[in-house]
Parts: C-alpha cells; structure tokens; sequence
C-alpha cells in the first residue's frame, strides 16, 4: 500500500513539472516579466484528484452528491467485509490444514490450485473498491466533473 503510494505520488510529481517547466523556460526565455507558477492550491487539489495529468484548472461540478459518496464508502466496506469472509472460508481453511501434514510437493500444488479462485475474487475486489468505489467517492468530494473522460 504504501509502495502503490510512493508511485502515485512519483507520477504525480513527473506530470506536473513536465507540464510546468516547459512554460517558465519559455517564459525566461521571451524575457517577459510575468512567469506564471502554479499556486499551492491548484497542486493541493491536483494531488488529490483521481488524475495523473496535470492542469491548472480542471472542470468542476456546482455541487456534491453525499449519498452517492456514502454509498461508495459503503461498498467499500462491504469489500472489505467480503474479502474477510473469503480469507476465512476459502483460504484460511486450507492453510490450516496443510501446516499439521508433513511438506509434500502434492499438498503444495493443491493448496496453490485452491487458492487462486479466492485469489482472483480477493483481487477483483481490490479493484473494484479502489479503482471504482474509493476514487469515485474522492472524486465526487472534490467536485471533480472529468470522470467520464473515455466517454
């Protein structure tokens, strides 16, 4: 978590000095007097937002819809709750099992054949919570109107 941290933030870092330097350059270059810095609240809300690229000003909405904020918070719990129930009837189970036999090369590729249904469900619900659920909710409190960008 805290590694997929320190990369959001890396890329984050990358995309705004790539959007800014370029200007101050030519700016230094055309001699001109104003040199236009981003303020500290357009890079606050920039590492915030659910966006790798860099803008002064991104669209907004006029309002913020709590309820749909609450229910991503809330399918974020459920997630949460689902992939506790996953670990503790698909996967705990079958550990627990193999670590009272002796090691044998069988057990462990059962074990491993087992566990990839509860892996691939426990990772798609990763996905979904955060991906969908937990950057939609952030992107609803910053009012941030560019979610539908593929569209």
């Amino acid at each position: 978590l805290l590694l997929a941290l320190q990369v959001r933030l890396v890329m984050k870092a990358h995309s705004f000095i790539r959007e800014n330097v370029p200007r101050v350059q030519s700016s230094i270059k055309d001699k001109s007097g104003t040199v236009h810095i981003p303020r500290i609240s357009q890079y606050l809300y920039f590492l915030f937002a659910p966006t790798l690229i860099y803008r002064d000003n991104y669209p907004r909405n006029p309002t913020i819809r709590w309820g749909y904020v609450a229910t991503k918070f809330a399918q974020v719990l459920g997630s949460l709750f689902y992939a506790y129930y996953i670990f503790v009837r698909l996967c705990i189970p079958q550990f627990h099992n193999s670590s009272q036999e002796t090691f044998n090369l069988r057990g462990l590729v059962l074990c491993i054949f087992n566990s990839i249904l509860p892996g691939v469900l426990i990772l798609f619900l990763v996905f979904f919570a955060f991906l969908h659920c937990w950057l939609n909710a952030f992107a609803e409190m910053l009012r941030f109107a560019d979610r539908m960008f593929y569209k």
